[in-house]
């Protein structure tokens, strides 16, 4: 494969360049291309059997308008029996976001990093302030929600976003949490819960809260489709919300929105059941196997992810653009470099889960490429380094100053800087004070940070709770003093318990839910020689993250809603399940799904 082709990633933003334009600069046929770790999709579905279908149907396909997508979304809310009212599809789920942004999200939206580039991008294209909540590398970028909340009630946020599981860390959060959560925003414009990539998750049979949103007047929860089904390029996704608001969203859709191909898809579906659910149980089996593979690289940190790719950071001394360059040009494997991820640095891989056969292959060049012919520690990467943008101006500013040491350089620099504006609205090309990387907000919409704390590792410290009564009545973001510069605090190593940090004092409302065992810490790098990769491992529940304390210490205006009761202004569950018309439908002569699991616990069958 020609060198030339890298060239194609100098010219993106956010995302990697697509495998159609790899193919066109490389010049082969179609097929032919490299082992692709960087698009997260499911490898095992659709089966070999489906695509020949549609091969055999593809003249038909291409040929003639789709249905509406009033009948393509019937159809799908038969298989998940979710309510039509209820629900909204999307040519994809970028389309949804960006639907979601016009007619939902005001003026401010809290989103924590790093994430999907889309939830960060796509409000600052409208010129929305975005509230960006760094997650922390010595916790394994895990999301404190209590301390979240903190957060958004201390910038006077109006619409939240919270991705389960996120992307690009794989991070999980327990649906008991998040039901907690959205009961604590209930005075909040909107939640969005994205789980764009929950099929993969195994931590909890019933992870989805799409059944509590319905429930919820200011909840919208995002799924993809593409992602789970394998098939990104049919380009279809949808959102689960009280009928208000999916109807609100539906109603600014286009009438074939959804192209022929989502539409022969979603009406194959009920009959191949039993070979989605194998398919989602083999990618968690190869998620074990993989990470244990990759955690016995020396030097190289995995992280513990709930779908379908794996987070890891790469030893000192190698870069992340020079890594992806040779493993794509000398090993024909593609894989996701995260500098361009806001949150992130040049340090960080995401690479999909795939099959053993693949696996092997990616070891193998990651091998060469890190150590050479030795094996015992990485080697220095080239001098002529990272000479080109990675398409982020914060993110090459933040890297040509620390050499690529990314975050922890940053902050061990400037720690006893106060930090300022950095967590308003989003990236800005030139230098500025605050969270690194981070633009200062403009002028008319900057907001001073609130007295800080200690940060946990690296990034901006995170606000001191503010009182109830205050954030309730902040309609939008006010101006509060600085706190006095603080002196440098020593910053944990990755694998050591975050830091303590103060909370508030906790609602006294209905009897703490037991939390689960803790997700484990990061896997650290083996030692110089390796331990033999582990065998094939029976799936099990992956332990869930806790919250901060067995109680959820979010200070809502009102008590938490208890769950299956409506929140302030919400739909009763009758409402939503059997009368008012919000009843699932079944499609007038169909026959019912041949094992096809519903949307709260979607792929936990067979």
């Amino acid at each position: 494969m020609s060198g030339n082709v890298t060239s194609l990633f100098r010219s993106t933003t956010a995302h990697s360049p697509s495998m159609a334009a790899l193919a066109r600069e490389s010049g082969e046929t179609a097929g032919a291309g490299p082992v692709d770790f960087c698009i997260p999709c499911n490898p095992y579905f659709p089966t070999p059997a489906m695509f020949d279908e549609m091969a055999s149907r593809l003249r038909d396909i291409i040929t003639y308008y789709p249905s509406s997508a009033d009948t393509i979304t019937a159809e799908l809310c038969g298989l998940l029996q979710l309510p039509p009212q209820c629900v909204a599809m999307g040519n994809g789920s970028t389309e949804l976001i960006t639907w979601i942004d016009h007619l939902l999200v005001r003026e401010s939206l809290a989103v924590p990093v790093p994430t999907f580039g889309r939830w960060t991008d796509q409000p600052m294209e409208t010129g929305k302030r975005v509230d960006m909540f760094p997650l922390q590398e010595s916790s394994g970028f895990t999301l404190d929600l209590a301390r979240y909340a903190e957060f958004i009630r201390a910038r006077g946020t109006r619409a939240v976003v919270v991705c389960n599981p996120n992307n690009p860390d794989g991070g999980y959060q327990n649906k008991q949490a998040l039901v907690q959560f959205m009961d604590a925003m209930a005075d909040r414009d909107l939640v969005v819960i994205d789980e764009s990539f929950l099929e993969f998750a195994d931590a909890e049979a019933e992870p989805s809260v799409v059944q509590e949103a319905m429930l919820r007047p200011n909840v919208v929860v995002l799924r993809s489709l593409g992602k789970n089904f394998g098939l990104h390029g049919i380009r279809f996704g949808y959102l689960v919300a009280n009928p208000a608001l999916a109807g609100r969203v539906r109603s600014m859709l286009p009438k074939w929105n959804l192209n022929s191909f989502a539409e022969h898809v979603v009406f194959m579906l009920r009959d191949h059941g039993a070979e989605y659910a194998q398919s989602l149980h083999q990618v968690r089996r190869d998620r074990l196997e993989m990470s244990g593979q990759l955690a016995a690289l020396p030097g190289l940190t995995v992280y513990p992810s709930q779908g379908n790719f794996l987070f890891v950071r790469l030893p000192v001394g190698a870069e992340g653009t020079v890594v992806r360059d040779r493993m794509l040009t000398e090993h024909r494997v593609l894989v996701r470099e995260c500098g361009n991820k806001i949150g992130s640095s040049s340090r960080f891989l995401r690479l999909v889960v795939r099959p053993q056969p693949d696996v092997r292959r990616l070891v193998s060049g990651m091998e060469q490429v890190l150590y050479g012919a030795g094996r015992g520690a990485a080697v220095p990467e080239p001098a002529a380094g990272n000479g080109y943008s990675s398409g982020t101006a914060a993110v090459d500013r933040l890297m040509s100053e620390t050499n690529g040491k990314g975050m922890r350089a940053v902050t061990a620099q400037s720690a006893p800087a106060a930090i300022g504006s950095g967590n308003g609205a989003g990236v800005g090309a030139g230098a500025g004070a605050g969270f690194p990387g981070i633009g200062a907000a403009p002028a008319a919409a900057a907001v001073a940070s609130p007295i800080a704390s200690p940060a946990v590792g690296t990034g901006t410290p995170l606000p001191a709770a503010v009182p109830v009564a205050a954030a309730a009545a902040t309609v939008g973001p006010v101006p509060m003093p600085m706190a006095a510069a603080a002196p440098p605090v020593p910053r944990p190593t990755p694998y050591e318990s975050p830091v303590p940090v103060p909370q508030p004092t906790p609602y006294q409302g209905p009897v703490p839910v037991p939390q689960p065992a803790p997700y484990p810490q990061p896997v650290p790098a083996a030692a110089a020689v390796p331990a033999p990769a582990p065998a094939p491992v029976p799936v099990a529940a992956v332990p869930v993250a806790p919250m901060a304390s067995p109680m959820a210490t979010y200070p809502p205006p009102t008590g938490p809603t208890p769950p299956g009761v409506p929140a302030r202004g919400g739909l009763t569950a009758a409402q939503v399940r059997g009368t008012n018309g919000l009843e699932s439908v079944q499609a007038a002569g169909r026959p019912g799904p041949q094992n096809w699991p519903n949307a709260a616990g979607m792929g936990q069958v067979g």
